[in-house]
């Protein structure tokens, strides 16, 4: 999704950048065109005036015309922000420039290069309805200035205005033509345009509601593994630690009902190995309450001190791994890829009998895969019982889980951040354990 919006953006600022010089170009033109067409045209007229027999009081009228020209053009490029588009303003101003060129072109046929001007702003200053007639009235104008000049000479130099004129005409109804589609084009490719935008608007909604309703899970998430870790801890307590004081309450009341030395000792003994065993079932659940690891160090970091530490305290070979671009995670994220990893490892220590161990960490698109393998004795994954499956937690008497919650608890933890937990194993094959979960990058 994020590439596909990515590429519309593209598309969009391709257009809009493309539009925009255009546009530009054309404001140039319209500004100084007209200047250098008028400079050029005075320069050839001038030039060839002796030739085609021009009068002074022609010269004249024409020096005052090209003042007249100047003056128009700097009136209206002072104004022209302020009327943008075709406008009466600009109806005005194409007649009045019309005027002055046909009537140069009529003193001296080569002011033509001046007259046109007339069909290159018809569509920045008149409308829709006007624009014919502003073609058609340039067209007369360049008509006359190819017969020879105006008035015609005879009816040889009519018939050649008018045919002249006929195929002026038809060009400029053709060239009328094609704007008038690459103006339709235009307009198409705007509303296409507006129409991407509004696409892109609703898709980075839509994005943010996702990433909304992300949020909203990982916090239910959280709030379902507190609840999940308190039965858990509640259960611990009351089959280890309550077990326990209960059992050395015991042993001292019966030290205190016996005066028997030897037997007091007994009793003793007993209540201090309960306290000592209670105390490391307290410490196991102080450290299974929090990852520790991941105060100061983020998952990689954190696994790979993981496996590291199992493998010297087993003698087990580990091996850890990280594959793709690695990147900051939720914390909530995080700590239920290592809870899985330190649960995985722990049955592997207890039931699997493995030689060798690999653990694999993996930033693939938008999720993040756990691997953990060994090549231990295995297990039939179809068998779900308790008793039959090699890496899961016995259960204690009162038939919650003990600890840790074995492939069950591990399945669970996944799914409570939308992932998954598979287990691929086969007796005397050993085991393989993969949690799949989304990438939810750290806030």
């Amino acid at each position: 999704m994020r590439t596909g919006r990515g590429r519309a953006d593209v598309a969009d600022n391709d257009v809009v950048t493309e539009t925009t010089a255009l546009d530009d170009r054309w404001a140039v033109f319209d500004r100084w065109g007209p200047y250098g067409l008028l400079a050029l045209s005075t320069l050839t007229a001038w030039t060839a005036a002796d030739a085609l027999g021009t009068s002074t009081g022609e010269r004249r009228a024409c020096g005052v015309l090209i003042v007249a020209a100047v003056v128009l053009e700097l009136r209206w490029n002072r104004g022209v922000r302020a009327r943008p588009g075709p406008s009466a303003a600009g109806a005005r101003h194409y007649a009045l420039r019309w005027a002055i060129g046909f009537a140069l072109t009529w003193a001296n046929p080569l002011f033509a290069f001046y007259a046109v001007i007339g069909y290159f702003s018809t569509e920045r200053l008149l409308t829709r309805r006007l624009r014919k007639a502003g073609l058609f009235a340039t067209a007369v104008t360049l008509a006359g200035s190819q017969s020879g000049g105006l008035p015609p000479n005879g009816e040889l130099g009519w018939a050649l205005f008018g045919a002249l004129l006929a195929a002026n005409t038809v060009l400029v109804l053709l060239f009328s033509h094609f704007a008038d589609l690459e103006e339709a084009r235009g307009r198409a490719r705007l509303e296409t345009i507006a129409a991407l935008e509004r696409t892109n608007t609703a898709l980075q909604r839509a994005l943010d509601e996702n990433a909304a309703l992300h949020a909203q899970l990982l916090v239910r998430a959280r709030e379902a593994g507190v609840a999940d870790e308190r039965r858990r801890l509640a259960a611990e307590i009351h089959d280890t630690l309550a077990q326990g004081l209960t059992g050395i309450i015991a042993q001292l009341q019966a030290v205190a009902n016996t005066a028997d030395p030897a037997l007091a000792r007994e009793h003793v003994d007993r209540a201090t190995a309960l306290a000592r065993h209670s105390l490391g079932e307290a410490r196991r659940s102080v450290h299974n309450l929090a990852p520790a690891a991941l105060v100061d160090d983020g998952l990689p970091k954190a696994l790979e001190k993981t496996v590291a530490e199992w493998e010297e305290r087993t003698g087990t070979p580990a091996r850890f791994t990280t594959t793709g671009t690695v990147e900051p995670l939720h914390d909530e994220v995080a700590a239920t890829l290592l809870r899985i990893a330190q649960e995985a490892l722990s049955n592997t220590a207890r039931h699997a009998q493995a030689g060798r161990v690999g653990v694999t960490l993996s930033f693939i698109g938008d999720e993040v895969t756990l691997d953990i393998r060994d090549d231990g004795r295995g297990f039939d994954p179809r068998v779900r019982s308790a008793r039959t499956l090699p890496h899961s937690r016995p259960r204690s008497s009162g038939g919650t889980p003990t600890g840790g919650f074995g492939l069950d608890g591990m399945r669970a933890r996944a799914e409570r951040i939308a992932g998954s937990l598979d287990v691929e194993s086969e007796p005397g094959r050993g085991t393989a354990v993969s949690a799949r979960v989304p990438l939810v990058r750290h806030d």
